[in-house]
C-alpha cells in the first residue's frame, strides 16, 4: 500500500501540476515516478512477489540500459544522416554523443576484466549514468504527451521561427513548419478571428536573404495575405525570436496571446522556454523526417540540461557522493556485482 499511495500522490502531483501550467519540464519527472511507483504496487498486487522483485530491480537497472540503446541509437543515425546527407558537422552531432554515453560501460567492462567490481567510484558512476537516463525517460515520455496536446484556438499571432535556409531557399523542415502555421491561420479566419503571423529569423552569412524573408514570401505564394504576415528579422536563437517577437507585438498593440509553430522534436523545449520567459504562449508542432528526429532529440534533451544546469549538477553530486560516503561510514562498497 505504500507504493500506491506514493504512485497516487505523485499521480496528484503531476495532475496539479499539468492543470496550473503544462509547459514544466517537472511534470513528466512527477510522471515516471508515478508510474513507476503503481507499477511496482500493480505487480505486487497479483501475488507474484518475485515478479515485483524483478521489477523494483529492472528500474534500478532500467535508466543506465536506456543511456546505452541510446548510444546505439545515435552512433546509428549519425551513420544513416551521413548516408543520406553526406558528413557535414551537423550530420557528424550523433556519432560523437553516442561515443561519449558508452564511456561509462567500458569502463565497466575494464573493471570487471581486471576483478575490481567492488569500487565506490564505479558505483558512483553508474549513480551518475542512471540518474541522466531516467531524466532522459522522462523527458521523452512528457516531450511526447505534450506533442500530442490538441491546439487551442483564438490566439492574436501565430509565430513561425526560423531554422536556417538553403541560400534563399525554404528548405523541407521550415516548409513544414510554414505549412502548419497556413493551416492553423485559415482555421481561426474561419473561426472568425485575424491572427497575424509572424515570421522570425535573421540573415546568416551562407544565405541569400533573412529567413523571416523568405518565410514571409512562401507564406504570400500559397494565398497568405500579406497583410496579415509580418517580419521579426533580427534574431538568431530560439530564445532571440520570443523576446523580439514580444517586442513587436507590443509595437501593434496586440496582446502576447500567441502559437509557436516549430517542429514536432523542438516542441516541449519551446514551450518550457516561452514560460520562462512569461510568454502567455502555446506551442504545436510540424512533422519532421523519422531519421531526422534522434539527433534532433538528443540536442533538445542536452539544451534542457543546460538551461537547468545548477539542478542537474547538485542532483549529480548528491547520488555520485552516495556510494562514496557509505563506503566511508560502512567501510564497505553499497552495491556488489
Amino acid at each position: 500500500m505504500i507504493l500506491l499511495t506514493v504512485g497516487l500522490a505523485l499521480l496528484g502531483v503531476f495532475a496539479v501540476r499539468f492543470h496550473m501550467d503544462r509547459r514544466r519540464v517537472s511534470n513528466g519527472v512527477y510522471l515516471m515516478l508515478a508510474l513507476a511507483c503503481t507499477g511496482v504496487w500493480l505487480v505486487g498486487t497479483g501475488g507474484d512477489i518475485d515478479l515485483a522483485l524483478v521489477l523494483v530491480r529492472l528500474l534500478v537497472v532500467l535508466p543506465p540500459l536506456v543511456v546505452l540503446v541510446l548510444a546505439g541509437l545515435l552512433i546509428g543515425n549519425g551513420r544513416e544522416m551521413i548516408r543520406r546527407e553526406g558528413a557535414r558537422n551537423g550530420n557528424l552531432m550523433s556519432i560523437a554523443p553516442g561515443l561519449v554515453l558508452l564511456v561509462p560501460y567500458v569502463l565497466l567492462g575494464v573493471a570487471a576484466a581486471t576483478g575490481n567490481l567492488r569500487s565506490a567510484a564505479l558505483a558512483s558512476l553508474i549513480m551518475a549514468v542512471g540518474y541522466f537516463g531516467f531524466v532522459f525517460a522522462s523527458f521523452a515520455l512528457y516531450a511526447l504527451i505534450y506533442g500530442w496536446l490538441p491546439y487551442r484556438p483564438g490566439m492574436d499571432a501565430i509565430v513561425v521561427p526560423g531554422c536556417g535556409l538553403m541560400g534563399a531557399r525554404v528548405p523541407p523542415l521550415l516548409a513544414s513548419r510554414l505549412n502548419r502555421a497556413i493551416q492553423i491561420y485559415w482555421e481561426e479566419v474561419a473561426a472568425g478571428r485575424h491572427p497575424v503571423i509572424i515570421t522570425s529569423g535573421g540573415k546568416g552569412s551562407d544565405e541569400a536573404v533573412s529567413e523571416a524573408s523568405a518565410m514571409a514570401a512562401y507564406l504570400t505564394e500559397r494565398g497568405v495575405p500579406s497583410e496579415s504576415v509580418a517580419l521579426e528579422e533580427r534574431s538568431t536563437t530560439t530564445r532571440e525570436n520570443l523576446l523580439f517577437i514580444k517586442r513587436l507585438l507590443g509595437e501593434r498593440g496586440a496582446s502576447t496571446r500567441m502559437v509557436l509553430v516549430t517542429s514536432n522534436f523542438h516542441v516541449l523545449r519551446t514551450a518550457i522556454m516561452a514560460r520562462r520567459l512569461k510568454l502567455d504562449a502555446e506551442v504545436t508542432g510540424s512533422r519532421t523526417a523519422f531519421y531526422f528526429l534522434p539527433s534532433a532529440i538528443l540536442r533538445e534533451f542536452v539544451a534542457l540540461l543546460v538551461a537547468y544546469k545548477w539542478t542537474n549538477i547538485v542532483a549529480c553530486l548528491v547520488l555520485t557522493a552516495v556510494p562514496l560516503v557509505l563506503a566511508l561510514v560502512t567501510g564497505r562498497v553499497p552495491m556488489s556485482y
